[in-house]
């Protein structure tokens, strides 16, 4: 769960935060660490070497929800990031997907990844991102992920920034 639980998706809201990102602080150097609300835990947002996670949105839980519930869940979570995506689009042109597969098999396998898959893997974010960068004048990399951990977990969407490229990782689904 994520500190936006019940909260209904606002386009204009979730762009606003993702352009915030842009100057948001972004450790050089350190560990992975993913915060809590102080009085819930929920998830509130994960940093590490160069890059910052946040929750944008949360959907409702899906235990009990079959079909065609289930599929109205996941093409509502699938619709809000593509109109926060064409809004970014309009700011920063054309986005192009990072595909997650790969280091998802990786990781899953026990392999190693790259601290941020890591971060995104650690929050259910397998979704493939919705990037662009580097964008405006910092040079950093912004990116959007959709994701769902099980049958009874809510989908998610999350935004990140990073300084550095967002990129599949050499190779595609080879291992590291």
């Amino acid at each position: 769960m994520t500190s936006r639980a019940g909260e209904p998706f606002d386009a204009d809201r979730a762009a606003a935060e993702v352009t915030g990102l842009l100057t948001a602080p972004v450790p050089a150097t350190g560990p992975t660490a993913a915060e809590g609300d102080p009085a819930t835990g929920e998830w509130t947002v994960t940093v590490g070497e160069g890059f910052r996670i946040v929750p944008l949105w949360e959907g409702d839980p899906l235990g009990g929800v079959y079909a065609p519930e289930w599929n109205e869940a996941e093409e509502a979570a699938a619709g809000h990031l593509a109109v926060l995506a064409r809004a970014l689009d309009d700011r920063w042109g054309p986005h192009r997907a990072v595909r997650l597969h790969g280091p998802l098999m990786r990781w899953q396998g026990g392999g190693p990844v790259e601290p941020l898959f890591e971060a995104l893997f650690a929050e259910d974010l397998y979704g493939d991102l919705v990037v662009w960068g580097p964008v405006e004048s910092g040079g950093r990399w912004i990116a959007l992920a959709l994701g769902h951990s099980d049958g009874d977990a809510p989908l998610v969407l999350a935004a990140l920034v990073s300084d550095r490229p967002v990129a599949e990782p050499e190779g595609g689904d080879g291992p590291l």
